[in-house]
């Protein structure tokens, strides 16, 4: 056994059960796939269903049983206990839009969270079968296999994500604009799943917008365990207050130069 944090925590564990309701978020998720359901819309006009409040309900209940004394985030539910030590946070279903639509590439987001940094987290995509898993001090896997981010440096060559693109069009255009006329491949795409392809080098970059905490946590403690960076687009470390816009890169130099280029001041120099 590993022991990796402060107050004796066992990351190794800590994954292990993370894996474990990761394998039985996706049971679910699985059984009510390409099923009518029901989808409401909150404030943000982002969509739930039931199936959204079910799995969240049950992962709650399980890391309540064996870990009593941690906070507890999830995203149709809000805060149960305290967020500022021991913190759980839970996406139950990653890309709801996608669930509803039929289409297969949502996920399942699962981050343990220490006094605000993420120390451990998975990227399950249920109907992919594939659970990608990180935490300070131990290596990244795919389904206990381990990855690596790719060793890409250069803006020009790299294979570059961008997720949310009608966002990014609305609210940021001049980025966006700069955005596609880098790389070497570029790709619109959304929701976690560009961000578990980056880990296992399979592409070099993300950028992402408008994320929560529930979002970006688990993604954060995944890639970085597999050797890439993730902050904001201004290069600081993401925590409960970040704004949402996420840049996530395979090494410094490229993550340094798409940092720049979000930056209208150094860009413009």
């Amino acid at each position: 056994m590993i022991m990796t944090s402060s107050d004796d925590y066992d990351y190794t564990q800590v994954l292990s059960d993370c894996e474990t309701w990761a394998e039985e978020a996706a049971v679910l998720a699985r059984q009510y796939f390409r099923q009518p359901t029901k989808v409401d819309f909150k404030e943000d006009e982002s969509p739930v269903t039931v199936i959204d409040q079910l799995i969240e309900n049950e992962i709650k209940k399980a890391i309540s049983l064996k870990y009593p004394d941690d906070g507890i985030l999830g995203e149709e539910s809000g805060i149960k206990g305290n967020i500022d030590d021991n913190l759980w946070v839970i996406d139950p279903i990653d890309g709801t839009r996608s669930f509803v639509s039929g289409n297969p590439l949502f996920g399942f987001l699962l981050a343990f969270v220490k006094s605000g940094v993420p120390v451990a987290g998975v990227i399950s995509m249920p109907m992919l079968n594939e659970i990608y898993s990180g935490a300070v001090g131990l290596p990244a896997t795919c389904n206990g296999k381990p990855i690596n981010v790719s060793n890409q440096t250069s803006l020009d060559e790299c294979v570059l994500y961008i997720n949310e693109g009608e966002k990014l069009v609305a609210g940021h255009p001049e980025k966006l604009s700069r955005l596609l006329k880098v790389g070497k491949v570029r790709r619109f795409s959304y929701d976690c799943y560009p961000h578990a392809l980056l880990a296992q080098g399979q592409i070099d970059a993300v950028i992402d917008y408008d994320l929560k905490p529930y979002d970006y946590f688990s993604l954060s403690a995944v890639i970085e365990a597999a050797g890439g960076i993730v902050t904001d687009w201004k290069g600081n470390k993401l925590d409960m207050n970040s704004k949402g816009d996420v840049v996530s890169a395979a090494t410094p130099e490229l993550h340094k130069a798409l940092i720049d280029l979000l930056d209208i001041l150094k860009f413009n120099q």
